[in-house]
């Protein structure tokens, strides 16, 4: 084995190893070009998301079966979410193509912008600006590395604000179910508003979850949004920031008129803001929960309270959010998969759900070439080191799994891509990024054309801090991938 790190490192070694917040009158104009809005053939959007492909599902954009959400990529390299309804959907194209027409007229900085529709037959389909750092309920109650910031929150909860006063001033003031899945971050970190909830509601569902304790009281007696309900649903949302939970909003209220502020606060947040920063914040939640309707303040006046508690304005959202800068952007010429996708974002716990989901698929051809010397006791021996280390790898007990993987590839007489691939991974949750990189460059030695180990390897440039580096084998692996599946 030793021979062939070294070869590999004269052929693989990298080559490198030697915002401001915005103004309402800058909402218009986008931070790149964005083209008009476009009708798309059903067969240019089957090709974009590699004709529907489940891989492709983006769960996250708070979509449920069987309106599902995809990601694709456009001929001209433009990433692009389609949310596909069902047949039931819609059924007037009429009223699709005009109903989409006029959300597709709408370009701000806080959207995630409709681009463009698909009306053929039976299919209803909405096309939209990609948004690559997922959502606020990702960030806010499903965080990993990293908690958001009571500054980034603050600015969160503006910029919505921004997005519906724009919204409500181009003559768009409804929106359907606004919550925290519908709030997604683009490639600088920056919070927009899906415009997927502008579209009024048809046959594909109700304006709202079917969650009554957070649906706006006037919708639960007439069935009908009106502006009030946006508002209403704002709070909610303000709710979510301070707590970092969904608190059911009669429970809220009851604890901010009995002034127990610590009970409702998020204690990641303790000792990082003043007291009259989060008072007043719980003060503008429950004038928007009001029962009453018109007791509510208009999306205008958000904008007003919202704007002088803003924190660290100076502050680029990506740096408030913890994403590396450029890595999301540079990725708009790529589809990635979910391990791609996984090691781009450094997400190693993702990383292992998915490599023990594998499993060792990927090496019975390997296996097969050895078998005939399965009967000798230093054999069963090794395979007793990789049963030990994948016991540990399932239970999570990095240390111990190195020891025994290690055990295994010393042995010298056997060769697995996955046992130095599930190695990768653990020298990466124990800190060890050289490591992960010398076990990922030899996987693909093993195996040449195999997308995992230049998905791994990308993974480790990136604790290394070779983003560069990253990007490109992120991009081989893609392109083996793709290669893979066209075969």
């Amino acid at each position: 084995m030793g021979a062939r790190c070294s070869k590999l490192s004269l052929c693989w070694w990298p080559s490198n190893l030697k915002s401001n917040l915005y103004d309402s009158s800058d909402l218009e104009n986008g931070k790149e070009a964005l083209p008009g809005f476009s009708q798309y053939s059903l067969n240019q959007l089957r090709a974009a998301t590699s004709g529907f492909c489940a891989d492709n599902i983006v769960s996250e954009h708070g979509e449920k079966a069987p309106n599902v959400v995809y990601r694709g990529k456009l001929d001209d390299d433009r990433l692009i979410a389609v949310k596909r309804f069902n047949r039931s959907a819609w059924p007037d194209p009429r009223q699709f193509l005009e109903e989409a027409r006029a959300v597709g007229q709408l370009r701000s900085d806080r959207l995630a912008n409709l681009i463009g529709c698909c009306c053929e037959g039976d299919d209803r389909l909405l096309v939209a600006e990609f948004m690559p750092n997922e959502t606020l309920s990702k960030h806010l109650f499903h965080w990993e590395n990293q908690h958001m910031r009571w500054p980034m929150r603050l600015r969160v909860a503006l910029y919505l604000a921004q997005a519906l006063e724009y919204c409500s001033s181009r003559g768009r003031a409804l929106y359907h179910d606004l919550n925290a899945y519908r709030i997604l971050f683009d490639q600088d970190g920056d919070p927009r508003l899906s415009t997927f909830g502008l579209m009024k509601n048809s046959r594909d569902g109700k304006s709202y979850s079917t969650n009554l304790a957070f649906t706006p009281p006037e919708y639960l007696r007439t069935g009908r949004v009106i502006p009030e309900s946006v508002v209403y649903s704002f709070g909610t949302l303000l709710l979510d920031l301070l707590s970092g939970k969904h608190i059911p909003p009669s429970h809220a209220l009851d604890l901010i008129r009995g002034k127990n502020f610590l009970t409702l606060m998020d204690s990641c947040l303790e000792g990082h803001l003043s007291n009259d920063d989060g008072t007043e914040l719980m003060r503008l939640a429950s004038r928007c929960l009001q029962y009453e309707p018109r007791e509510r303040p208009n999306v205008k006046s958000l904008v007003t309270a919202l704007t002088p508690l803003q924190k660290e304005t100076e502050v680029p959202s990506h740096v408030l959010m913890g994403i590396p800068h450029g890595t999301a952007s540079s990725m708009q010429t790529m589809v990635l998969t979910p391990l791609g996708e996984a090691c781009s974002r450094m997400d190693l716990t993702a990383i292992h759900e998915i490599l023990e989901k594998i499993g060792y698929k990927d090496d019975e051809g390997i296996a097969n070439e050895l078998s005939f010397q399965m009967w000798t006791d230093q054999i069963q021996e090794t395979l007793n080191s990789k049963k030990r280390g994948d016991t540990a790898f399932r239970a999570k007990d990095f240390g111990t799994a190195i020891g025994c993987y290690t055990h295994f590839i010393d042995s010298g007489t056997m060769v697995s891509p996955t046992v130095f691939s599930r190695r990768c991974l653990c020298y990466l949750m124990n800190d060890m990024p050289q490591e992960a990189l010398g076990d990922a460059m030899e996987a693909q030695v093993i195996s040449p054309e195999w997308p995992t180990a230049f998905y791994l390897q990308a993974a480790a440039l990136f604790s290394l801090g070779m983003d560069n580096d990253a990007q490109e084998t992120l991009k081989d692996g893609t392109n083996l991938e793709a290669k893979k599946h066209r075969n």
